[in-house]
């Protein structure tokens, strides 16, 4: 097989990052995602120290980094906010410089892309062509950085989001003028909007950077579940993607699961094994 599979550290906010890399490297991954998020390296406030402590970890597990997630932003509010689709400009640019901060981070530890939120929250009071334009004036803002730095800003479509959709982030790709803006393809969102995940491997493919996987309950509830106690045909997509020539990594993401992120992480890994994809 030719995937490379990662897990994610935003299932280990009760470990230190060294902890958090350690058990994934335990549990047999051959990268990890990092979480740009307190309680782990935060860019605003990250030091060389904290830098240097990463690429220790990750050298002496032999782990690398499968992708940035600069999506959830609890150092600040929560996972969502502030969005780049706030009503408020001072508290919707706290979004941006974050993912500036972001941008300089992941080159720092020599990634080539970062994940983001896919706008955020509509406002009630605003439409959704309002949350467009506003979004992608953010890209356009930031895109020049991204550029500079050599680091990608892969949109990752998510429901109840400003995109949910495959056809959405199609919307979003056709006003947006750089090849650093992507996409970070989210299998299990995409089942939540009623789309088939292995069908849009080809469709986003040009865009599609990094993959992220879970497993989603039958009723399509936005609810990251264990690989195999879902509903999704994990194994089809999987196959689509290695069809596809696609050869990077495909990072698990089971963030609910923080009171037993080590275990969570382990029955993935033998998931993906006993149905030999590593």
């Amino acid at each position: 097989m030719s995937l490379q599979f990662g897990f994610s550290m935003n299932a280990f906010r009760e470990y230190s990052t060294v902890g958090a890399i350690d058990a994934v490297a335990d549990a047999g991954y051959d990268g990890i995602e990092l979480l740009f998020d307190q309680p782990f390296l935060y860019p605003p406030e990250a030091t060389g120290e904290e830098y240097d402590e990463v690429r220790a970890a990750l050298d002496r597990n032999d782990v690398a980094i499968s992708n940035c997630n600069a999506f959830m932003l609890t150092a600040i509010e929560d996972f969502h906010h502030p969005s780049f689709v706030e009503v408020d400009e001072d508290y919707r640019q706290r979004r941006i410089d974050y993912t500036r901060d972001s941008l300089d981070a992941a080159a720092e530890l020599d990634c080539d892309y970062i994940s983001i939120e896919p706008g955020g929250p509509v406002p009630e009071e605003k439409s959704y062509e309002w949350g467009m334009e506003t979004f992608v004036d953010a890209l356009a803002e930031l895109a020049p950085h991204a550029e500079e730095v050599g680091v990608d800003l892969l949109v990752e479509p998510e429901p109840d989001l400003l995109i949910e959709t495959s056809s959405q982030f199609l919307d979003l790709m056709d006003r947006v003028d750089s090849d650093a803006i992507g996409c970070n393809f989210d299998a299990g969102h995409l089942f939540c909007v009623d789309e088939d995940p292995a069908e849009l491997v080809e469709t986003l493919g040009p865009y599609t950077e990094h993959y992220h996987l879970e497993d989603i309950p039958a009723d399509r509830e936005h609810e990251h579940t264990q690989l195999g106690d879902g509903a999704m045909d994990i194994d089809g997509f999987l196959e689509a993607v290695e069809d596809s020539g696609y050869d990077d990594y495909v990072t698990v993401e089971l963030y609910p699961y923080q009171e037993t992120a080590a275990e969570t992480a382990q029955g993935a890994m033998d998931y993906l094994r006993d149905h030999g994809w590593t």
